[in-house]
Formats: structure tokens, C-alpha cells, sequence
């Protein structure tokens, strides 16, 4: 940060600001480095914050210093240039009705977009008109109201009581204990212990119809990885049971498979045996292609049907029928190589 000698004490007070916010705990002395001027001024300049009703707090001590509180007001946000077109590129890379102002992202970007000076705000506009983001259609982004909602039970430990609508159109009502909101690839999830099921469960967000709070608290579990259990969660409960013999050691294939798909466990050091559920077998057998050793589907009849279509498919696309002839034999490569290469 470069201050000119002749900045007036307002435009220092705010660096102040940037300083506190970008540094919390910084001290005095700190700050008057950073703003050339003496560690006296640098009080002088908090004083001015506090005047302007901005939170600013204190600790003292050889290591004491400060940094803004939290108060009924707003303080005001300042940016560098970098970090205002990151964020900008966050929301333009995250959120696609940016440009719509009834939009909550969308009226709350233009709301950050005023508040930065006209040079960084022209360079804004720029990247916000030039960029084409292309729709994630495999996102589904819930109602912010709920997801505050959601939220805020989680940190108060309070019991809800949930509407909720299934894929297939069901709707059902059900009191849970919401233990975490956790973001999954482009999906919001609600980790619970469900009373109606008697166990945990993972709900969408974008699929709860409506968020009552209740008064009831109950117990949060204890180091509990909302992450893990998530994926976890994901694995069980489908429509499609499935167990799957491996002919590899249980670490050797829990490394090449997302956990989502379900339990490993062994069966001998050179064998183990996956465990799981989905309620789309062509999907499963498409994940398990990704085993680079041989397995045999032990239950469920949909997924051996999947895998075989799967199999047939891809044979005929690498069988030499299928192939010009300019491309049955590139440079190099003979009819034994093909035939490998087809096993493999």
C-alpha cells in the first residue's frame, strides 16, 4: 500500500479501514508503517473510525492490537482491485441471472458494483458484459430464504420441520435435526438425523418446500465431518441395492472409486467386496468401468443389465467392423495390438 503525503486524514482513516480489515489484530505501530505516518496519528485515525460509528475493537498487551467488531451497522467493505474482480469472477463463474436486479445475487452485485470507484468499476462492467457463462445444468440452486433458515437451525441446534418433495413428486413432511448445510458440485444438501426414518439422511435444499423452526433443541454430534458423512450418506437409501466382488485389495480399489458409490470392505489382502445403492444403475455401472481390475456383480439384476448393455456398446465402437478403412491398421499398430488394446 502506497500513501501520498498528501492524503487527507478521511482517505487515511478509511486505508485504516482496508488495514483492519484485511489485517485483523494489526497494532498501531503496524499501521503507521503502512501509512507513513506515526504510531500516534495511527490512533488518531481508529479514533475517526469510532466516531463514524464503526465498530472497532481493541486488545491490549505486547501482542494486542485491533480490528472491526461486530455492531448493528454495517462498516463499509473495502476492496483491492484484485479481490473486487476475484469476487466479481466468483459470482459470474457460480451464479448465471447476475444481470437480473430482482435477482438476490443479482441486486446485491450491483449494489457492490456502485460502491467501487469509477475505474475498477468500468473494469467490472467489462468483464460482467463480456463474459458468456454457460449454464450448469447439473446445479440446482435452492430458495435463499430457506437455506438462511436451514442454517441458522444448524447453528442453534434447533429441530425443523421440513415439506419436502421427492424427484419422482412425492411430498412428505418430516421433523429433523439439521446437522450441517453442505455444498456438493453445484448441489445443496441438508446432512439430518431424519425421526421419520429413524436414522440419518441427506435432503436437497432446492427440494424443501418449506422450513418450519421449532422450539426444540437437541444434542449436535460430536467431531462430526459434515463432508464425509455426506458422502456416505449418498451410498445408502437408494432404490437399487448392490454388491460387487473385487479381485484388488480394499485400498487399492477405494482409491479409484468416489465413496458416494458405497462401502468397501475386504474380504482377503487380494479381495474386497463393494457395497451400495442407486437409483440409476447405468450410472453405477458406468463408475465401476473405472476398476482397473476384474469384478463380478453379485446383486442386483439392473445393474448387471446396465454393465452388460454398457460392454456391448463399448466393443462395438472399438471393433475393426466399425472402423474405416483408412483406420484399421495406423502406423504401427497391428491387428494383435487392437486386440489388446480392446481388452485393456
Amino acid at each position: 500500500m502506497v500513501v501520498e503525503s498528501d492524503t487527507s486524514p478521511a482517505a487515511r482513516a478509511l486505508l485504516t479501514l482496508e488495514l483492519l480489515q484485511n489485517r485483523p489484530g494489526i497494532g498501531a505501530a503496524a499501521i503507521g508503517d503502512r501509512l507513513g505516518v506515526s504510531e500516534r496519528a495511527a490512533r488518531r485515525y481508529i479514533a475517526i473510525l469510532r466516531e463514524a460509528d464503526i465498530p472497532i475493537e481493541s486488545t491490549r498487551g505486547r501482542y494486542g492490537g485491533y480490528r472491526v467488531g461486530r455492531g448493528l451497522r454495517l462498516a463499509p467493505l473495502m476492496f483491492t482491485d484484485a479481490q473486487a474482480l476475484g469476487l466479481v469472477m466468483a459470482v459470474l463463474d457460480g451464479h448465471h441471472r447476475v444481470s437480473d436486479a430482482d435477482d438476490p445475487v443479482g441486486g446485491a452485485f450491483d449494489k457492490i458494483v456502485r460502491a467501487m470507484p469509477e475505474p475498477l468499476a468500468a473494469q467490472v462492467q467489462a468483464i460482467r458484459h463480456a463474459a458468456a457463462p454457460a449454464p450448469d445444468l447439473a446445479a440446482a440452486r435452492p430458495d435463499p430464504g430457506t437455506t438462511v433458515e436451514l442454517v441458522r437451525a444448524c447453528s442453534q441446534h434447533r429441530r425443523v420441520l421440513l415439506a419436502y418433495r421427492t424427484e419422482a413428486g412425492s411430498q412428505w413432511q418430516v421433523r429433523a435435526d439439521p446437522l450441517a448445510v453442505v455444498v456438493r458440485h453445484g448441489r445443496w444438501y441438508l446432512l439430518c438425523f431424519s425421526h421419520r426414518a429413524g436414522e440419518r439422511r441427506a435432503f436437497r435444499v432446492d427440494r424443501v418446500q418449506s422450513v418450519h423452526v421449532l422450539d426444540e433443541i437437541f444434542e449436535p454430534v460430536a467431531d462430526l465431518d459434515p463432508v464425509a458423512a455426506l458422502e456416505q450418506q449418498l451410498a445408502v437409501g437408494w432404490e437399487y441395492r448392490a454388491e460387487v466382488v473385487v479381485q484388488a485389495p480394499a485400498e487399492a480399489v477405494t482409491r479409484c472409486l468416489p465413496t458416494t458409490l458405497g462401502r468397501v470392505e475386504p474380504i482377503d489382502d487380494v479381495s474386497c467386496r463393494l457395497v451400495g445403492s442407486t437409483s440409476n444403475p447405468w450410472w453405477y455401472a458406468e463408475q465401476l468401468a473405472r476398476i482397473p481390475a476384474p469384478f463380478h456383480i453379485v446383486q442386483c439384476a439392473e445393474l448387471r443389465a446396465a454393465a452388460q448393455a454398457i460392454g456391448r456398446r463399448m466393443l462395438a465402437a472399438a471393433s475393426d467392423a466399425s472402423r474405416s478403412p483408412s483406420a484399421d491398421h495406423p502406423a504401427g499398430v497391428g491387428d494383435d495390438d487392437a486386440a489388446v488394446a480392446v481388452r485393456q
